[in-house]
């Protein structure tokens, strides 16, 4: 029996301000549950190929913690990790890991230079970039002729990259913002008795004396405000970005491709609906299993330079195979624009062609890539 050990390694951030919604904050299994789900699936077919899959788990807010913990890991015969963590300590992981025969997984982090500038050769991306995120609603808005937009930023990192990602794209499908505006607001008083109130009389005044636009692009990756801003602007106009009209990797109510019976096999092991960190925790896990499928071996380094290859394929219930960019580790997929209760659509939209695939119309392509990791 050959034997495949991977670990799920979480940075528990204490200093995360828990959504502006109940129904949003997320359970303590969060993208665990996907990578069991994944286990399941990669033991169903290697049972067949006499091959055993294992999870184990670790959790740590203390960052060099997380690092030592699993560098000790694989030192111990867990080639794979599969990480939720903070831009910053995935690279210390990457680090630690570099001259190990080992691969890490990122599935949370949405930040570019992670795939540019700060990329690692032994680091693969489930989890897509934010320019892929904002990609996949300009196409959309795009193809329905809203070319201007208003764009609002809240006050954290996150939200001005976000909003730097949204820039790019207007820039890139020939959308224009014609205002921005930083929102300015206090989360300790957001669930007072009369807040709703408050927030009913603040939009509406924050939101007058715009240009003439077509849609409200919401910068508020933290989930600090935007839900605030539909339905309460001055002028009555679709909002999206991260609130409203928003672009994911997976969405609860997807039923295409399959997407019912995979949902229905979550739930059944988990007890609630497919979050986007389970998804990518699955598509993680499941690509240990699909690479020891077609190999038919558990040696480390043969199953890493197959998901480095380009021959590497994944079914992910999108309709298509997704595949690792071999000039920085991303995965390419579709992306669903989705509102809470329903997807919208799926990008790549109609008409935005690429000489290799369309999937490379979502997010940076080869020729803008500044990732040199991979050339060496």
């Amino acid at each position: 029996m050959l034997k495949i050990r991977l670990l799920m390694a979480r940075e528990i951030r204490e200093d995360r301000l828990p959504p502006l919604s109940l129904l949003d904050i997320p359970p303590d299994d969060d993208g665990v549950a996907g990578a069991k789900l994944a286990i399941s699936d990669n033991n169903t077919t290697g049972r067949f190929l006499k091959q055993e899959f294992s999870l184990d788990t670790f959790d740590s807010a203390n960052p060099d913690e997380l690092v030592s913990e699993i560098t000790k890991r694989v030192d111990g015969g867990v080639p794979f990790v599969v990480v939720d963590a903070s831009p910053q300590t995935l690279l210390k992981i990457a680090d630690a890991l570099k001259a190990k025969d080992a691969l890490v997984f990122n599935t949370s982090a949405p930040d570019e230079v992670l795939r540019e500038e700060e990329c690692r050769v032994n680091v693969k991306h489930t989890a897509p970039s934010r320019t892929m995120l904002t990609d996949a609603l300009g196409q959309y808005l795009a193809w329905k002729q809203w070319r201007n937009w208003v764009l609002v930023v809240g006050q954290t990192p996150e939200d001005k990259l976000y909003a730097d990602a949204i820039r790019r794209t207007a820039k890139r499908f020939g959308h224009k913002i014609v205002d921005e505006r930083v929102f300015d607001y206090d989360p300790g008083s957001r669930r007072a008795d009369g807040g709703f109130e408050q927030i009913q009389q603040q939009i509406p005044s924050f939101m007058q004396g715009l240009p003439e636009h077509d849609v409200v692009v919401v910068a508020d990756e933290g989930e600090l405000f935007g839900d605030y801003f539909p339905y309460r602007t001055w002028i009555s106009r679709p909002v999206v970005g991260t609130a409203g009209l928003f672009a994911t990797p997976w969405h609860p109510a997807t039923e295409l491709w399959g997407g019912t019976q995979f949902q229905n096999r979550f739930k059944r092991l988990a007890k609630r609906n497919m979050r986007p960190l389970d998804y990518n925790a699955w598509a993680a896990v499941r690509s240990v299993g699909e690479a020891a499928t077609r190999k038919n071996t558990a040696d480390t380094k043969t199953l890493i330079g197959y998901m480095r290859s380009p021959e590497f394929e994944l079914a992910a219930f999108k309709g298509q195979k997704v595949t690792y960019r071999t000039w920085n580790g991303q995965l390419r997929q579709p992306i669903i624009v989705a509102t809470d209760k329903l997807h919208v659509t799926v990008s790549p939209q109609p008409g935005f062609l690429h000489q290799l695939t369309e999937l490379d119309t979502l997010g940076t392509d080869q020729p803008e890539s500044k990732c040199t990791a991979y050339k060496n």
